[in-house]
Parts: C-alpha cells; structure tokens; sequence
C-alpha cells in the first residue's frame, strides 16, 4: 500500500454510512410501494419515502458542511462532495419513481419491474456495507465489481420491460406511458448507483 499523504478521518466514513443507511430505507419503501394492494398504501409508504428523501438530504448537507469546515480531509474533497451527491441521487430516483407509481396509480406491472426493484434493494444493501471501509476503499473492489455486474443485469432488464410494455398490442397508450416513466426512474436509479460504485474505486486507485 503507498504512502498516504492524507490522514485517516473516520468522522466521515460515519458520515457516508449514516447516509447510505437511507438508501436501504428508501429501497425497502419503493417495495412496498410497488406491492400495496389499495392506493392508500400507498399513498402511506409514498409519504414515508419522501421523509426519507428529505432526511437523506439533510445528511448530504452535513457531510458537504463538514468538507467546507474541515482544513484536512481522508482524500480530495471534489470526491466526498462528489459521493455524497452521487448517493444522494440514488435516493432522488428511487423517491422519484416510487411517487410515479404512487400518483399515476398503475396496478399491473410487468414481472421485471419487481425484479428491478429487488436488484435496487441489493444495491443499496451493498453500498451501505461498504461506507464503513471507505477507510480503506481498496478492499471494497468487490463493492464495485458486484454493483457494476447488477448495473449490467438491470441495462438488459431495462431494454426487456421497455419491449414488454412496446409489444403489448392490448396495452392503453396512457398506461404505457405511465409505465415508461416508471421503469426510466428505476434504471436510472440503478445508474446512479453504478456512479457510486465507480467513484469509489477511482477514490480507491487515487489512495493507493
């Protein structure tokens, strides 16, 4: 391992966990959005998403804050304002579709979509494991391996609900509209988490 030129900040990897540990809330809401039964469901986990959101939020403030107040910082501080935006993101779309599904109430969705959504939930699961060794980020190249290999399963799951909804000679024009706004917000909530994935290891290879 080279020499490190910057010291070791803990306060911060406590910082980017603490706002990971929004994406796992946030994906665990979108499903239950996606599975509610009545619109009041909802409506309910909709609104808990949104709280989620705009606690995610606060903590993206906090560690920006911290990086304007701090003389010394663990690595290069366009990269901590540039991770916590980018896992902020991840929340922004996932928030974004969840209250797409909420407002345009669809009630039928292609079998992908759920699929989605549970490739969305691993993501944030692995992001939140992995804040706490940003401490040493280059042990977490099985971090950006597996999420970079996820990304690459929802692209083709993407263009395949796209064809779904495209192909179905039954399906209202409206609905396939709906849809196709729905699942743009899930593939590009899966992007922004490639995009966490990705900074981290250039993070990685600047620290090595």
């Amino acid at each position: 391992m080279g020499f490190r030129l910057t010291p070791r900040n803990d306060a911060f990897n406590a910082l980017f966990t603490s706002q990971a540990t929004y994406l796992v809330k946030g994906a665990e809401q979108l499903s239950a959005i996606l599975n509610a039964t009545t619109q009041a469901e909802r409506r309910d986990h909709a609104e808990a998403l949104d709280e989620i959101e705009s606690a995610a939020d606060e903590s993206t403030h906090e560690i920006i804050n911290k990086v304007n107040s701090s003389f010394i910082t663990p690595f290069d501080r366009e990269d901590i304002h540039g991770l916590a935006v980018a896992i902020d993101d991840c929340l922004d779309h996932m928030d974004a579709a969840g209250d797409l599904i909420y407002l345009y109430r669809v009630d039928t969705f292609p079998k992908r979509v759920y699929k989605q959504v549970e490739v969305l939930n691993e993501m944030a699961k692995l992001t939140v494991e992995a804040m706490p060794n940003l401490r040493n980020p280059m042990s977490l190249q099985e971090y950006w391996i597996e999420i970079n290999r996820l990304e690459s399963q929802a692209d083709k799951a993407y263009r395949r609900m796209l064809a779904d909804i495209f192909n179905d000679e039954d399906a209202n024009a409206i609905t396939v509209m709906k849809l196709k706004e729905i699942i743009n917000e899930l593939e590009f909530a899966a992007d922004a988490f490639e995009k966490v994935a990705n900074m981290v290891e250039g993070i990685a290879v600047k620290e090595s």
